[in-house]
């Protein structure tokens, strides 16, 4: 589905729910500018990657290419880069050999070497990814076997041999894990389950990252969705809070539309007194739930949020980016939004320098256009940058093929890697796996 957006000033978009922020001349873009005490092994919690600049708008050469289908995730652990999704074969770059990799494999993040003994062949789809410690790394998905044993939803593997760990037990029930982030012995487990081993968990769960374990003291449930079925779609983590988003009217009982923080910190974890109504306003009827990315900015202050939903115009939020403080309490307002003016975003990924987004967008700054391209619509093909502060689009603008679009963005030390369904990036061929490199400048 398309959709279609321009940051417009936010009073003008939607005068009860957002405030002013700075104008900007529509036509220009704008310059670069812990959890649980549990924690028996180390663990950096999810997102909080900064980077000074922004990335490069050339991808480096080295990334492997994936010849079919579609990638899901992305993680980092150590040097090695995990790749998710729905796909069966692999090529490294400036090679002719193709290697079957039944939905997920792994390649050297500096080379882009393929490691040759990891391939744990899920039976079905990988939809999310964490890294895990000592070389291993967690999936989830729906699939009942992965790495030489029989599982369910989620399993732990080893990068050296693809195995799967014997003592991480988890059998996700009822449903598919979406979504994954861990922070030192807690590994939080999103998707649409009904259960995790025997222990009743709705669409939301914390497990013992070492066991898989359903942990008794996390209770916080998401509940009254507008679809059939409650579905947590996205989760990023920083170091207090846990932030929720899916097809839910409430979490902890409480009234959340679509996006709620939770305290992970407090003892029990319990849902934070921040909300937003920003979310309650319908889009499209089969996207009752619209919500598809987040990502913590560097420190947790902010969160940027993505949505797919249709051309509903600029008095919703339905396919746009938008940020929101996270340290207010009570009822919060995005900072600002940016309306792609018709087409979904899928993945955003928050460096402090940029807050990139992904989908099959057409255009940024866009709030006036119905599927097309209204007064002071940018170009920004599948992928584009905005800025962290006036919520306008940068200059930044490599170019993507559409597609269906970007599904995962992984911000990491050196770079910004991409995941995707199409071939084109930075109009070079890089199949559905991508890497904008950070510009290393004298002074760096």
């Amino acid at each position: 589905m398309f959709a279609s957006s321009v940051l417009i000033p936010v009073a003008t978009l939607v005068t009860t729910l957002i405030p002013t922020v700075p104008t900007v001349p529509a036509a220009s873009a704008v310059p670069t500018a812990s959890v649980p005490a549990a924690s028996a092994i180390p663990g950096r919690y999810a997102g909080g990657v900064g980077h000074p600049r922004v990335v490069s708008a050339d991808p480096v050469d080295t990334t492997p290419h994936v010849l079919d289908g579609i990638v899901n995730a992305l993680a980092l652990v150590d040097g090695t880069v995990v790749v998710g999704g729905a796909f069966g074969a692999v090529r490294e770059a400036g090679g002719s050999r193709v290697l079957r990799r039944r939905n997920l494999f792994a390649y050297d993040l500096a080379t882009g070497r393929v490691l040759p003994g990891f391939a744990p062949q899920p039976d079905h789809p990988v939809r999310a990814l964490a890294p895990g410690v000592h070389g291993t790394v967690y999936a989830g998905g729906r699939f009942t076997s992965a790495g030489g044993r029989w599982t369910r939803g989620l399993a732990l593997l080893r990068l050296s041999d693809g195995s799967a760990v014997a003592r991480f037990g988890a059998r996700v029930r009822g449903g598919t894990v979406t979504a994954l982030v861990r922070s030192g012995r807690a590994l939080y487990a999103g998707g649409d389950f009904t259960a995790v081993g025997d222990v009743p968990r709705t669409a939301l769960a914390r497990l013992d990252a070492v066991t898989g374990a359903a942990d008794p003291a996390f209770t916080v449930e998401p509940a009254a969705p507008r679809g059939g079925r409650v579905r947590v779609h996205a989760l990023a983590l920083s170091r207090t809070r846990l932030a929720v988003a899916g097809d839910f009217g409430t979490l902890g009982a409480l009234p959340r539309s679509q996006l709620g923080l939770v305290d992970v910190t407090a003892s029990p974890a319990a849902v934070a007194p921040w909300r937003t109504d920003a979310y309650r306003g319908r889009c499209r009827s089969d996207f009752p739930g619209y919500l598809r990315g987040l990502d913590f900015a560097p420190g947790g202050g902010h969160l940027a949020v993505v949505t797919t939903g249709g051309p509903m115009g600029p008095d919703r939020m339905c396919d746009t980016a938008a940020s929101f403080r996270t340290d207010a309490t009570g009822r919060v307002e995005p900072a600002w939004v940016n309306h792609t003016g018709g087409d979904s975003l899928y993945a955003v990924a928050a460096t402090g320098a940029a807050v990139y987004v992904g989908g099959h967008q057409r255009w940024l700054n866009n709030p006036r256009g119905r599927d097309s391209a209204g007064p002071g619509a940018v170009a920004r093909p599948g992928i584009g940058a905005i800025h962290p502060r006036t919520g306008r689009a940068l200059t930044w603008n490599p170019t993507r093929d559409p597609g269906i679009g970007v599904k995962a963005f992984l911000a990491h030390r050196d770079g910004l890697l991409v995941g995707s369904d199409t071939t084109r990036l930075g109009h070079e061929y890089h199949a559905r796996v991508g890497m904008f490199p950070l510009p290393i400048t004298p002074d760096s």
